[in-house]
């Protein structure tokens, strides 16, 4: 397992991270970031099949070499967003990759470049085919920008707790990596992923429409962050209407994007554009 090219060296992380995801013999597990195939091994051991996308090249080779003839390993070469992207134009990742497409209740087991965390989660997460479950080796600050709780909210921990339930598992010391990282880890399990939080029992309003507004609100409420957020959402809105809707929904006046949990940001989604 891999950050950026720091590979981790440690057989007992590896146990652990493997032993967290609860591999079961019929799951199906997409690893991204094999890397020299340390965790690769140790899925193998567990899971009926694993998906291993690598985008290195070199290590695409090294690792086809390591486990040939490993029946139950499906070896892939490419960048993960583009696969994952439903608006690629690379005509040739959707076909090579179409078995990513079709995967239904699958796990990931991650460890991609930091630098592409954000948008690596977002793409799986708002996935028609979500995984079911994703333990992820992220930087330490990020793992507590996800898991974060009021009044430290921020978009990154709303995208992910809007779909899923994240935990921190247990941090991983930088000597355990080769070469050593100038960023401390975590691995975090997110569990139960779905839309679920997106339907309302009550309308016969789509589960998409609530996701796109919900997030259009979120986005535009955590636009200024120095500033109030009926400030921020008064381009959207006119004062006196987002009065009414932060009276309904409980909402303090002054209350900053930050402050409100998951449930403000719902239940004032939907008393905002009245599809409630």
């Amino acid at each position: 397992m891999k950050s950026g090219k720091n590979f981790l060296k440690s057989k007992v992380v590896v146990k652990k991270i493997v032993e967290i995801a609860d591999i079961k013999k019929n799951d199906v597990v997409l690893e991204v970031g094999p890397g020299k195939g340390a965790l690769t091994e140790e899925l193998l051991k567990y899971a009926k099949k694993v998906i291993a996308v690598e985008k290195d090249e070199r290590l695409a080779e090294f690792l086809k070499k390591k486990f040939c003839g490993c029946k139950n390993l499906e070896l892939m070469q490419g960048d993960i967003l583009k696969v994952q992207s439903p608006k690629s134009k690379v005509q040739n990742y959707n076909s090579k990759f179409k078995t990513l497409r079709n995967l239904k209740k699958y796990k990931i087991v991650a460890n991609i470049p930091y630098y592409i965390t954000s948008r690596f989660i977002r793409n799986f997460l708002t996935a028609e085919n979500q995984p079911v479950k994703a333990v992820l080796m992220v930087q330490k600050e990020v793992a507590e920008r996800i898991c974060a709780k009021p009044p430290k909210m921020n978009m990154l921990a709303i995208s992910v707790q809007s779909y899923g339930e994240p935990e921190i598992a247990f941090k991983v010391a930088r000597k355990y990596f080769s070469p050593q990282p100038k960023v401390d880890s975590t691995v975090i399990i997110i569990d139960n992923i779905s839309r679920k939080f997106f339907a309302i029992p009550t309308s016969y309003v789509g589960i998409g429409r609530l996701e796109k507004e919900f997030f259009d609100l979120v986005k535009t409420g955590f636009s200024h962050k120095r500033k109030l957020l009926i400030n921020n959402l008064a381009k959207i809105k006119t004062k006196k209407e987002l009065e009414m809707a932060f009276k309904k929904c409980e909402i303090a006046p002054n209350a900053r994007a930050q402050e409100l949990n998951l449930k403000d940001w719902k239940y004032l989604t939907i008393k905002q554009s009245r599809i409630g």
